[in-house]
């Protein structure tokens, strides 16, 4: 392989500083900046793409002279990311836009743009890393850095992505990224982080579906499991599995979100003792080595980006499909989880390598 890359930058000190690691390894550097889909009216406010992210990653590519580029994904992103966070909430799930946008945007749109111009590899300020397996495969670990490791949104990634990945971010601690920031002067050294969808820019989502999907606001019944009926709640969409306050409801007693059903529009409540599973199905699931197991086997599991991991037992699920790819599996936990949620990923790690994962069904 060469060594020219695309640098997928957000005008954050995380891609500023990626950028700036390989330009000083020797690579052959361009910046590329994505322009995505806001609300009219709040174009300001979307953390990745705001006129002021823009210029500062236009700062620091001139400051480590390499190229810069924008390129326009505003309908894409609205069409495939945001269009299904609607979606899913319509459909009573909770969504992880992350990873579509890692799947489709980041990882297929984004990339296929870099490759265009001749490149060798997409680098991103992921907190992650790669390596190479005895038998030349690629493999996804989790990042020195274990309070900021993304490694859980990027198990989207197949051997043919990993192979023109570069994550040079991922070996540093933050505080860490943060100094070779000023010292390479770069303007972005001082940005705070940014935790919120960019899209919602920085408000609550209930707030972005009431405007963008309205109809998703329909009130229901707020039943116990068995039946009793408690209140009305003001759209399923408002909930999330595990939630304690904000119900409405008065009791004598703590209560949580057991679940949700979409068919009867109905949210389903309990007390604490009744929260979690042992159990889930999870769909779609892409193995990192290109290779799904035939067998069960165990392996630690999360459920959720800000989840921790929890030993499971992992069982394929033919679904009579020909060729036996398993696109389904079965996850049985040593223990109850709590907050299992349809709409996210269950993602499998043997210590920091990351196995794979699919989406909670």
């Amino acid at each position: 392989m060469g060594n020219k890359v695309v640098v997928a930058m957000s005008g954050g000190v995380d891609s500023s500083v990626a950028a700036a690691l390989l330009k000083q390894q020797g690579y052959d550097v361009i910046g590329m900046m994505m322009r995505l889909w806001s609300e009219i009216g709040r174009e300001e406010s979307n953390r990745c793409c705001t006129p002021d992210s823009m210029a500062l990653a236009r700062r620091v590519a001139a400051r480590l002279d390499i190229p810069f580029y924008v390129v326009d994904a505003k309908e894409l992103f609205y069409s495939t990311v945001v269009q299904s966070f609607l979606d899913g909430y319509a459909q009573g799930v909770t969504p992880n836009p992350c990873l579509i946008c890692n799947r489709q945007i980041k990882w297929d749109f984004l990339l296929n743009h870099a490759l265009a111009l001749g490149v060798d590899y997409l680098a991103t300020g992921h907190y992650a890393k790669k390596q190479e397996a005895e038998d030349g495969r690629w493999q996804l670990l989790r990042s020195t850095d274990r309070s900021k490791d993304q490694s859980y949104v990027l198990h989207v990634l197949t051997q043919e992505k990993l192979a023109k990945a570069l994550f040079p971010v991922g070996k540093y601690p933050k505080p860490e990224i943060r100094k070779l920031a000023e010292t390479y002067c770069l303007p972005t050294a001082a940005r705070s982080d940014s935790q919120d969808l960019c899209f919602l820019a920085g408000e609550d989502y209930r707030e972005f579906l009431r405007r963008n999907a309205p109809e998703i606001g329909r009130p229901g019944p707020i039943l116990t499991r068995d039946g009793k009926t408690l209140g009305e709640h003001q759209g399923l969409a408002f909930y999330t599995i595990g939630q304690r306050k904000g119900l409405g409801v008065a009791s004598p007693v703590p209560l949580y979100v057991l679940g949700k059903d979409a068919a009867t529009n109905t949210l389903v409540v309990g007390g604490e003792g009744e929260l979690g599973s042992c159990e889930l199905i999870a769909k779609d699931v892409n193995w990192i080595s290109g290779e799904a197991p035939q067998e069960s086997f165990r392996a630690e599991v999360k459920t959720r980006y800000t989840a921790r991991e929890a030993w499971a037992e992992i069982t394929p699920l033919d679904d009579n499909q020909p060729g036996k790819t398993f696109p389904s599996l079965r996850v049985r936990f040593d223990a109850p989880q709590r907050d299992i949620t349809p709409g996210q990923a269950a993602v499998f790690y043997d210590g920091d390598l990351v196995l794979g994962g699919g989406m909670i069904e």
